[in-house]
């Protein structure tokens, strides 16, 4: 029988989604699910969301051949250019049709969830746009290493509040922005910002991020001559770039399905945030899924050098993905993902963002034959990140000398 990798009518990818919510936010849950159903197929919501996508986001975004890295890896190697959007990363995609939703739902006020901070910088740029308040909880590790993204919010109009519980990083934030929600149910729109949450926060923002697999099927045909790549590598820490890379490929065999998830110092240490690897079932912000927790069930705190894949959760999209072995998963050490970013600036003159740096660290962790198209979602730039590279770059000049 043909497996079917897309969402079920209540809300599981095989035995993985769902809804475990507070009584309070049940209402509001279910009128989001009502909005979908009412507005994501509306040829006015649709003509809307594309036109901003287009005028506003500069999108299509390019897919572009990667002479260099093809001839050192023996493959046809595309980069989906995401970085290139408005704001710097695949995260506007989603906020954009988030907000248009909310707006038709008659919520006023706006909230979010950050941990790079690119999802932040997106949300406190569309409120800016649709002039509504926004309010941004971000970890205060996440804070302090991602600084510029913390003054574009702020400057965008956002109140940007520190959460210093936990390890003070992603997952911290999703648990305040919640508490926030259930104190403010009626007048409030949670933006998340990945395929994480109660159902339809997966499908949902599966579906405004599907638009990167939707011109990749364009561009590979005014390409290759035809719409599909023999391989699809995208990183994952919640996975909303992963899951707009492969929302059109899902079912299509032809396509391999490849995810990056963050080793930190290795999955054989106590300082990783590999999800997929390290966890087992069940449940964190409302969806049953595999998150990285203790015997007893109590969740580990995750690391990454990548502030964007530092949760101990995973997207039930690609939990099922893993569980059924539809995707290929690799767990990518800070190392590695950095070697793959000075890599890809020194052979391309594109410097990503170090969660896009994980997803580029396959092409040396896998083999490739000449004839296949490898299409990789270079999901962010990696403005946000130079702090941490300058400082290892000035290390490796050091000792090399």
């Amino acid at each position: 029988m043909k497996m079917d990798y897309n969402v079920s009518e209540d809300g599981y990818y095989g035995e993985f989604g769902g809804a475990y919510i507070p009584e309070i936010l049940h209402a509001n849950v279910e009128k989001l699910k009502a909005a979908c159903r009412t507005y994501l197929d509306d040829e006015a919501f649709k003509k809307e969301f594309y036109g901003l996508l287009r005028d506003y986001v500069g999108r299509p975004s390019p897919l572009y051949y990667a002479r260099r890295l093809s001839e050192k890896y023996g493959a046809k190697v595309y980069l989906k250019r995401e970085d290139l959007n408005h704001t710097g990363a695949h995260k506007i995609n989603n906020t954009i049709g988030q907000i248009l939703l909310a707006r038709r739902m008659g919520k006023t006020r706006i909230i979010a969830e950050t941990g790079a901070g690119q999802h932040g910088v997106a949300s406190a740029t569309v409120c800016a746009l649709m002039n509504m308040p926004c309010v941004v909880y971000m970890g205060e590790t996440d804070i302090r290493r991602q600084r510029l993204n913390v003054q574009k919010m702020e400057m965008l109009g956002a109140e940007v509040r520190s959460v210093t519980s936990g390890n003070k990083t992603l997952k911290d934030a999703t648990n305040e922005a919640i508490r926030d929600w259930c104190c403010h149910p009626e007048d409030t729109h949670y933006i998340i910002g990945s395929t994480v949450g109660p159902h339809p926060y997966p499908d949902m923002v599966a579906r405004f991020q599907s638009v990167i697999s939707e011109e990749i099927g364009r561009q590979l045909q005014e390409k290759e001559g035809r719409s599909y790549p023999d391989y699809l590598i995208a990183c994952v820490g919640g996975g909303s770039n992963a899951a707009g890379t492969f929302y059109h490929y899902l079912n299509d065999e032809r396509v391999k399905l490849v995810e990056a998830e963050a080793a930190g110092l290795g999955i054989d240490t106590d300082r990783s945030a590999a999800t997929i690897h390290l966890g087992r079932k069940g449940i964190i912000h409302g969806a049953r899924t595999l998150v990285m927790q203790t015997p007893d069930g109590q969740i580990t705190e995750p690391y990454s050098i990548s502030a964007g894949l530092d949760y101990p959760g995973i997207g039930p999209v690609h939990a099922n993905l893993a569980a059924r072995g539809r995707a290929e998963v690799f767990a990518v050490t800070d190392t590695q993902a950095v070697d793959a970013a000075f890599e890809l600036t020194s052979l391309e003159g594109i410097i990503p963002a170090l969660e896009s740096a994980h997803a580029l660290a396959v092409l040396g962790l896998k083999k490739f034959r000449p004839d296949e198209v490898v299409v990789i979602t270079v999901s962010g730039r990696g403005d946000k990140d130079m702090e941490t590279y300058i400082q290892l770059f000035q290390t490796r000049k050091t000792d090399k000398r």
